[in-house]
């Protein structure tokens, strides 16, 4: 393997008087946020997060933000409650602080024309069915939720995370890694949270990328966010703009916006509001989610090379459900690392998956 050159002299004090090493491979929301949970419940580390992208230019900056519900096939409901609803506090606990708007996170209003409620209907603010009234926006739908729940803008969150861990001492690297052993012996611990680059550092062929175009329009009287039954079309009004959704194109590989995807998706987004007929400065964005069928992949591996051997703590496969369940993911990613760092490091046997 490479050796991980420019790491050698940073790390050369001695192991049994430095910090663990640990280093987070990827920044984009999972990234940060598992960099921001290890330095809460990992005592006594160092921690670098590296990528060659950072905020603007990541997959989750693309992405709509708002915390609505995602069932992964493998992973049991309650789980699943469970990571919505401590991403949910914990983001619930920004909008109600001083850093809400450096943060872009704010409660929002939200209409659902479909019929079976969601497993978060309890974690989310009053739940309820639509009226009759409010039904009368939706002709084509004769029953619908409404609620209120929280909206998550990674342009503004991606760098107040990052201004977060520069502040507790988080070393920021722009890096692209091709192989996770390049990481050894400069590291003792690795998290991978690369996303859709897992294909080639997991070696996970299972990982392929799921398509969003998504259209920011400006729109100020837009108010709650609409989003119909299957989730393909939806309205997202944020503090700046409104964003127009959206598609599911699996295996696309394509980030240049395409015009005629563009005017499907404003017609599809004006007949659930038709005054965004009057929206303006209209911009398209494509982003790649990084899908996994099984789902997000949450477990520790440990690589094996003449005798050596590199805990590594994969966290990564959330397709579109990354910022829903991101804080909670996280924590469970930060508990495996605090394992790692807590074993006795006698050889273990490599990972099945």
């Amino acid at each position: 393997a490479r050796a991980f050159c420019g790491f050698q002299d940073c790390f050369s004090r001695l192991r049994s008087m430095d910090p663990v090493r640990i280093a987070v491979v990827g920044a984009g929301v999972v990234g940060l946020s598992t960099a921001m949970c290890v330095s809460k419940l990992v005592p006594r580390c160092s921690i670098t997060v590296i990528s060659d992208k950072f905020s603007p230019d990541t997959t989750s900056d693309v992405a709509a933000g708002m915390l609505i519900p995602h069932v992964y096939p493998n992973t049991p409901i309650p789980t699943l409650k469970q990571w919505f609803r401590e991403t949910f506090d914990h983001l619930f606990a920004i909008a109600n602080s001083a850093e809400a708007e450096d943060a872009g996170v704010h409660l929002i209003f939200q209409s659902i024309p479909a019929e079976e409620g969601p497993f978060c209907a309890d974690v989310v603010l009053g739940f309820r069915k639509m009226t009759k009234a409010e039904l009368k926006k939706f002709p084509q739908h004769v029953f619908g939720h409404a609620f209120t729940t929280l909206k998550c803008e990674s342009p503004a969150y991606l760098p107040w995370l990052e201004k977060r861990l520069k502040g507790s001492g988080v070393l920021i690297l722009t890096r692209r890694i091709g192989d996770l052993w390049e990481l050894h012996p400069s590291f003792d611990v690795v998290v991978n949270c690369s996303g859709l680059g897992s294909r080639q550092l997991a070696q996970d062929s299972e990982m392929f990328p799921v398509r969003g175009q998504v259209l920011n329009v400006r729109a100020p009287w837009v108010k709650h966010f609409i989003r119909d039954g299957s989730g393909l079309t939806y309205i997202y009004p944020g503090t700046s703009n409104v964003i127009l959704g959206g598609t599911r194109q699996q295996g696309d590989w394509n980030l240049s916006p395409d015009a005629e995807i563009s005017r499907g998706i404003f017609s599809r987004c004006c007949a659930l509001e038709p005054s965004l007929q009057g929206a303006c400065d209209i911009r398209e964005k494509v982003g790649l989610r990084p899908f996994r069928p099984a789902g997000v992949r949450l477990q520790t591996e440990f690589l094996a090379q003449d005798g050596r051997r590199l805990p590594v703590v994969h966290h990564y496969g959330h397709g579109s459900g990354g910022i829903s369940v991101h804080w909670g993911t996280a924590l469970e990613a930060a508990r495996l690392v605090s394992e790692c760092v807590q074993a006795p490091r006698t050889p273990t046997p490599k990972s099945n998956l």
